[in-house]
């Protein structure tokens, strides 16, 4: 469908007399609400909401004058306020900021960027001989698997430095419900009695 001049004139006249959109799309057939709309906007046609708004506003009635003023309610007396409290001055924790200035969280702070020096791990005196023994034996035989080819059935003990190219898990089938397979959840999950015991 496309406009042509007489289209457009009865679109005008009709907009003009406060037709809606749907009425004069249904009396020029072959066009749409949306697409009379659409023209009335390009045409830069007045907006009739606002016109018959601001119409209504000057036709509002006048107020009426406001009735004899009624005496005014007693005011309730102040109340009482509290005594102040002594402030404990504040005491300022510095807080460690990144390179834009955000504070930096204890968990962030846990987090060791690559090639940094590991935090210092459990001893050997803390974990049991057999162990460290088994532990060594298992991992000549690990499969020594990437990141990536990690699945929940796959061992998640890291060997070496992440920050290396010799960085591997062990790969190993996992104890069932256990992260790591039979040799590391016996150095990983250790009875606190028989961490107390070494200890001494």
């Amino acid at each position: 469908m496309s406009w042509t001049d007489e289209r457009v004139d009865t679109l005008k006249k009709m907009w003009g007399e406060g037709q809606s959109a749907s009425q004069i799309a249904k009396e020029l057939g072959g066009v749409t609400r949306n697409a009379v709309i659409g023209k009335v906007h390009r045409l830069g046609l007045s907006n009739r909401a606002a016109a018959s708004g601001a119409a209504a506003t000057k036709a509002a009635p006048k107020e009426k004058p406001a009735a004899a003023a009624k005496p005014a309610a007693p005011k309730p007396a102040p109340k009482a306020k509290p005594a102040p409290v002594a402030s404990v001055p504040a005491v300022k924790e510095e807080v460690e900021l990144d390179e834009n200035g955000i504070p930096i969280s204890a968990a962030r702070r846990a987090i060791i960027p690559a090639g940094q020096p590991l935090p210092p791990q459990p001893s050997a005196n803390e974990i049991s001989p057999e162990a460290l023994a088994k532990v060594s034996e298992v991992e000549k035989g690990a499969k020594r698997i990437s990141l990536m080819e990690l699945t929940e059935k796959t061992c998640k003990w890291p060997v070496g430095d992440p920050a290396t190219d010799d960085f591997w898990f062990c790969g190993l089938p996992v104890q069932a419900g256990k992260p790591y397979c039979e040799a590391h959840v016996g150095v990983a999950f250790q009875p606190m009695s028989s961490r107390r015991d070494r200890r001494r």
